[in-house]
């Protein structure tokens, strides 16, 4: 209910986070991903669709049944889930949406046998991470022309 506070609106029943099942979610989930990373962030087009797409399990947010977020997660080769992809639209920010799909990847890999979890932050986003538990690991670093630093967080019950 904080949403109605902020907002002024009464959450429908689309609203909410939900894992992506079907083929229309999944393009949903990469409208977002272009609008936040591609058109808002300017990453090439040409990489933000990936190789991993398939064997990754994708989240995503809705309110008033629109999509305004979305996340992803795989297993890495160290064992640990890989959060990716994380975005949110730049209308929706400050409403909560990046927790509540943190919190649905993290409980969806906790329930799949992860015990840890990893991720590239922007930087400008690491503080919200960390205030998520995630610790810095390592130098800031380029990827896709965006200052990131890696963090890590124990997600086990």
């Amino acid at each position: 209910m904080d949403n109605v506070f902020r907002t002024g609106r009464v959450p429908s029943a689309m609203d909410g986070v939900q894992r992506v099942e079907t083929e229309a979610a999944f393009r949903e989930a990469i409208a977002v991903r272009y609008a936040v990373f591609v058109d808002e962030q300017g990453v090439s087009a040409s990489i933000e669709v990936d190789d991993h797409e398939d064997e990754a399990t994708h989240f995503l947010a809705r309110a008033d049944g629109r999509a305004v977020g979305t996340a992803r997660y795989r297993t890495a080769e160290s064992g640990a889930a890989k959060v990716e992809r994380v975005a949110v639209r730049a209308a929706h920010r400050g409403e909560g949406w990046g927790a509540r799909l943190m919190d649905a990847v993290e409980a969806d890999a906790r329930e799949t046998g992860h015990d840890r979890a990893v991720l590239h932050a922007q930087t400008s986003a690491a503080d919200f991470y960390a205030a998520r538990g995630y610790e810095r690991v390592g130098d800031v670093f380029d990827e896709a022309g965006i200052p990131h630093i890696a963090m890590e967080r124990t997600i086990d019950k």
